[in-house]
C-alpha cells in the first residue's frame, strides 16, 4: 500500500507540472526495449513509470519489449544500424558510449536546461557526458558494502577489518580447514576469478583503488604503470594466490558460499543483501562501512533518447525520462528495488523499512560516486571489453606464472597504451 501511495504520488505531481497531452499524440506507440523486464522489483518500477506516462498522455502508448541481457548489445545495435531504433533507449553504461559515437542518440542538454531538471549529485551522472554533450540520464549508481560473518570472525580471533592490513589479517585467520582433509574449505574472503573480464577486473578494482591507482587519469591517458598500482596488483595476487579466495567460481556462487557461512567477508554490491536474507547465515552477517578507501562503485543503466526518431516523438520520450527521475519515482524505485537512487533527493523511508542496512547501501554509492569511481576508465570506454580482458589476462598470467607486479604493471601500460590508439 505505501508503494502504491508513492507512486500515486508522483503521477499526481507529474500531471499537474506535466505537458497537457493533444489529439496530435493520439494512437501514438513509443517503442522501449529492456532487459529488465522479468525482472523483480525493476520490472514493477518500470510498470508503474510506463503507467504514469500512459495516464499522463491519453492516446499514447507504450510498447514494452524484453531482449535478454546476453543478446542485447548485438540487438539494440542491428536496430539502429537498421533505422529502426526504439524511443526510449534503455542501454548499460558501459555500452552506451558506442551508440554515441555514432551520433544514434539525442543531446539532452537542452531538454535538461528547458525542463530545469536538476541533477546536481545524480550519482554517475557524469558517465553520460560523451565528447561534451550529454547522451543519457543514469539510472542506477551503486557502491560495494562490506558483508563480514561476525561469528566466523569472532572464532579466529580477528576483529573487523578497517583497512586493507587489517582486512588481510582478518582474511588469513578465517581461511581454514575445517573438515581436516588438508584442503580449505573456509575462506577468508570470495571473488568471482572465473568469467568476463568485466567483472573479474571489478573484483581486482577492491584493491588498485585502495592503493591509489587508476588505469587513465581525468584526460584519458594510460597510467597502470605506477607504484600505486604496482601496491594494488601485489594485493590481488596475495588474496588470490595464497588461497584467501576460492578459485574459479562466478559471482553467484561466491555470493551463496559467503551466505552459508563458508565465506568470513565479502565486498559486494546491494545485490548481496537479498541472497544473504535465504542464506544459511544471515543470523551471523552483518554489514557495515567498505574498509577500503574509495569503495569499489559504479554506473549500471541508463535512459536516452533515439537521435533520428520524429520531433514529436523525441518530447514524448523526454516528458518519460522526467517522470522516472522525479523525486517521487525515484522514491519509489528506492523502495520497489531496494537499490539506491541516484537521485540524492528520493526519500528512502521505504526502503529502510525493507533493508536495515539502507543507509548503508546509499552511502556507498554517495561515497563511490563522490569519488568519481568507475570500472570504465576515461579514454577506453569504446575498447572496454577489449581492454578488460587485456587485464584479466595478464593478472591471471602473474599469479600462475608468480610474475612480478611490476613488470606486469609495464606490460599491461603498453598493452592499454596499444588497444587505445588503435
Amino acid at each position: 500500500m505505501k508503494l502504491r501511495k508513492l507512486a500515486l504520488a508522483g503521477m499526481t505531481a507529474l500531471a499537474l507540472a506535466g505537458v497537457a497531452a493533444t489529439s496530435a499524440f493520439a494512437d501514438t506507440t513509443l517503442k522501449f526495449v529492456s532487459w529488465q523486464k522479468d525482472e523483480p522489483g525493476y520490472r514493477d518500477w518500470w510498470a508503474s513509470v510506463i503507467s504514469a506516462f500512459e495516464k499522463q498522455h491519453p492516446g499514447v502508448k507504450i510498447e514494452w519489449t524484453k531482449v535478454e541481457r546476453g543478446a542485447y548489445s548485438d540487438t539494440m545495435t542491428t536496430l539502429f544500424a537498421g533505422g529502426t531504433p526504439p524511443d526510449i533507449v534503455h542501454l548499460a553504461s558501459f555500452e552506451y558510449q558506442k551508440f554515441a559515437d555514432n551520433g544514434w542518440l539525442e543531446d539532452l542538454g537542452p531538454y535538461i536546461e528547458k525542463s530545469k531538471l536538476n541533477l546536481q549529485g545524480w550519482a554517475g551522472q557524469e558517465t553520460c557526458n560523451w565528447k561534451g554533450q550529454t547522451d543519457c540520464i543514469m539510472m542506477l549508481y551503486t557502491g560495494f558494502v562490506f558483508g563480514y560473518n561476525e561469528d566466523l570472525l569472532n572464532k579466529a580471533g580477528a576483529k573487523v577489518p578497517t583497512n586493507y592490513q587489517e582486512f588481510l589479517d582478518a582474511a588469513r585467520k578465517t581461511t581454514r580447514d575445517v573438515n581436516g582433509d588438508g584442503i580449505p574449505d573456509q575462506f577468508g574472503t570470495g571473488h568471482e576469478t572465473k568469467g568476463g573480464g568485466g567483472q573479474y577486473l571489478t573484483e581486482m578494482m577492491n584493491y588498485t583503488l585502495d592503493a591509489g591507482a587508476q588505469f587513465t587519469d581525468q584526460n584519458g591517458k594510460v597510467t597502470i604503470d605506477t607504484p600505486q598500482m604496482v601496491e594494488g596488483l601485489t594485493r590481488w595476487k596475495t588474496i588470490v594466490k595464497d588461497g584467501l579466495t576460492p578459485r574459479d567460481l562466478t559471482s553467484a556462487d561466491t555470493r551463496q558460499l559467503f551466505a552459508d557461512g563458508r565465506i568470513a567477508m565479502k565486498l559486494d554490491g546491494p545485490q548481496l543483501y537479498p541472497i544473504v536474507q535465504k542464506g544459511k547465515a544471515r543470523d551471523q552477517i552483518k554489514f557495515g562501512k567498505d574498509p577500503f578507501t574509495p569503495p569499489m562503485g559504479g554506473s549500471s543503466n541508463v535512459l536516452a533518447i533515439a537521435a533520428e526518431i520524429p520531433d514529436d516523438h523525441k518530447q514524448l520520450v523526454w516528458d518519460f525520462i522526467q517522470i522516472a527521475t522525479s523525486d517521487p519515482f525515484q522514491s519509489s524505485f528506492a523502495a520497489m528495488t531496494t537499490s539506491p537512487a541516484p537521485d540524492p533527493r528520493a526519500d528512502i523511508a521505504e526502503a529502510r523499512k525493507k533493508v536495515a542496512d539502507f543507509d548503508t547501501i546509499v552511502e556507498a554509492a554517495r561515497s563511490a560516486s563522490a569519488a568519481h569511481v568507475d570500472r570504465l576508465p576515461k579514454g577506453l570506454e569504446i575498447q572496454f571489453n577489449e581492454f578488460a580482458t587485456m587485464m584479466m589476462n595478464e593478472a591471471k598470467r602473474m599469479i600462475i606464472n608468480d610474475l612480478d607486479p611490476k613488470d606486469v604493471a609495464k606490460t599491461m601500460q603498453a598493452k592499454a597504451e596499444a588497444i587505445q590508439n588503435q
